[in-house]
């Protein structure tokens, strides 16, 4: 794909309001220098990577602010997850919303997806499904998963079969997860397009609300590109619909939902926010994440793609060792002697930045800071404690996907009834 730095004002010159309204104000431009965030390619200039500060106002979002933290602590009544406490989910759209309707017994649901372009998922992709089971036990509301495997035929050199297996495979490592059978709907779009004239229906409402020039604009398609790719991003609005899921909300139309994301998802749920009231359904709120970065430093994020960009879940003990103590980027000196004396940093060392994803104890990451920037600890002694953290994580995710048997897949993707409180 050619260059799709996506913004709020992208949308192409001389495109019409869609019915006569003018779109959702989303933020101001990228300008030259500026991270390059878009649905198939992240990058930032700064070892640091992407600044989400200038993410935030580019795109228009919400900071999610302390208050904020704090407000959905005492809604649920539980400590937050690590994730808000450290930022990693960091931006939304709407969380308020969702939590005066929910204090006022009004439920909503949760919208989350994958794309599935290879058998094995690595630890990144794991970040918006851990905290999706967070969201979805304390709040106690349903939960349906999307897989895009249309989408991957579409973009990826791969066959229709490839891609629905990598979806079913994939599907076993969500499950893999802990999330709850009752609660919880994983479907694959090549098989429940078909098998559900309601989806069909909200896929065929949104494509008629948003212009090629306005999906042009959003996602920089251009025309050599197949029209599955123009008509796409309607597909992943859909979900966004209680209407797409009568099995689950019988006729009701009104049931918000929350969607946790990485924030590189935000221009199709932009789009899908401006065509919601158009077509008579709440705009979903949403919760964005930062990116999970590549061992070779936080420039790029974490690729299925790059063997060795990544720990994929299926990685052994001693893969998982090799992989970070030859590859992971290092904040660290040039010596032992230099880096006693002046320490590293840890805002630009990816095994601190892995730990502050996996690490649960706040103390012990924040010694662990002080530690690597003091000078105390040594780069080899941080990738150890990274190390150790991740084998046996990684270990006992394998042993929980061993025993999700086709039985319980089927069942997971299977349309049905799932336990709602309205």
């Amino acid at each position: 794909m050619t260059d799709m730095r996506v913004s709020g004002q992208d949308y192409k010159a001389g495109c019409p309001p869609v019915d006569g309204e003018m779109l959702e104000d989303h933020g101001a431009a990228p300008e030259d220098g500026d991270d390059q965030v878009d649905p198939w390619s992240v990058s930032s200039s700064s070892a640091k990577g992407v600044d989400y500060d200038k993410l935030i106002v580019r795109f228009g979002s919400s900071k999610i602010d302390q208050e904020l933290v704090d407000r959905i602590a005492r809604v649920t009544g539980k400590t937050p997850h690590r994730f808000l406490r450290r930022g990693v989910f960091f931006s939304h759209r709407d969380m308020h919303q969702i939590l005066d309707a929910f204090e006022k017994q009004k439920s909503f649901y949760l919208y989350t997806g994958r794309g599935p372009s290879s058998e094995a998922m690595h630890v990144g992709h794991l970040i918006p499904f851990i905290f999706t089971k967070w969201l979805q036990d304390v709040f106690d509301v349903p939960l349906v998963i999307q897989m895009t495997d249309d989408e991957k035929y579409l973009w990826k050199d791969l066959s229709l079969d490839e891609c629905h297996r990598y979806a079913v495979e994939n599907a076993r490592d969500i499950i893999a997860c802990g999330f709850d059978v009752n609660k919880t709907f994983i479907f694959s779009d090549l098989d429940y397009m078909g098998a559900s004239p309601a989806f069909y229906r909200n896929v065929v409402k949104v494509q008629k609300h948003v212009t090629f020039n306005q999906v042009k604009g959003i996602f920089g398609f251009t025309d050599s590109d197949c029209i599955g790719k123009i008509s796409f991003p309607a597909i992943q609005a859909a979900p966004s619909f209680s209407s797409s899921f009568p099995q689950i909300f019988g006729e009701r139309t009104d049931v918000q939902c929350l969607i946790p994301c990485a924030i590189d998802q935000d221009p199709y749920f932009r789009m899908t926010r401006d065509v919601a009231p158009r077509i008579g359904y709440p705009k979903p709120a949403l919760l964005h994440s930062t990116f999970f970065p590549a061992l070779q430093g936080a420039q790029t994020k974490m690729s299925a793609s790059e063997a060795n960009s990544s720990i994929f879940l299926t990685d052994s003990a001693k893969q998982i060792k090799n992989k970070i103590n030859k590859h992971a980027f290092s904040g660290g000196k040039d010596t032992v002697e230099e880096h006693r004396k002046c320490g590293g940093n840890p805002d630009m060392d990816v095994s601190f930045m892995y730990l502050s994803f996996f690490l649960e104890d706040d103390d012990q990451l924040e010694k662990i800071r002080q530690d690597y920037s003091s000078g105390a600890l040594l780069t080899g002694e941080l990738k150890k404690c990274l190390i150790e953290t991740l084998q046996p994580m990684i270990a006992a995710h394998q042993e929980r996907r061993r025993l999700v048997t086709d039985e319980i897949v089927q069942q997971f993707m299977s349309p049905r009834k799932l336990h709602f409180n309205c």
